[in-house]
């Protein structure tokens, strides 16, 4: 199982299209408080479908909370559109984190300080990034081909 981290989430479809693709894939997603809406929010719901009851989701106060609970900080990746590295070079294990920002704004300055991993998912010069659903897919994808831990 692989743990997507959505830092300070700000709208509730693409935390529903995340949280069903965690479902579907046997992860487990951490909300980082503040969020950008309602976890009862009708979008939220909608996104999810009647998924999110079945959801292995946790939530946090604040940041800090969350990396008391991470085991490895050596474990954690962070995604961020302005990092030099491809997510296709880390080596994945089971378990690991895989950390992604705001929607407008990415991650905070404070949080990439306090981790050495950080990559990107490439694209052209056309687009800033992915959306973050989408950018959580591949970071998935890839995850679970390396471990080869998902099966039908």
């Amino acid at each position: 199982m692989l743990n997507i981290v959505l830092v300070y989430p700000e709208i509730p479809n693409n935390t529903g299209n995340i949280g069903r693709l965690c479902l579907g894939t046997n992860c487990r997603l951490h909300l980082i408080h503040p969020l950008g809406f309602e976890i009862t929010d009708k979008q939220l719901k909608r996104s999810g479908l009647d998924y999110w009851p079945q959801l292995k989701v946790k939530e946090y106060a604040d940041f800090e909370e969350w990396k008391a609970v991470v085991p490895d900080v050596n474990r954690v990746f962070l995604f961020s559109a302005r990092a030099k590295q491809s997510f296709l070079k880390p080596n994945y294990e089971e378990g690991d984190w895989l950390v992604f920002g705001q929607e407008s704004k990415g991650l905070p300055d404070h949080i990439l300080d306090q981790f050495s991993e950080h990559i990107s998912i490439p694209t052209t010069d056309k687009i800033r990034s992915f959306n973050i659903a989408n950018a959580v897919s591949f970071a998935i994808g890839e995850g679970l081909r390396q471990i080869n831990d998902f099966q039908l």
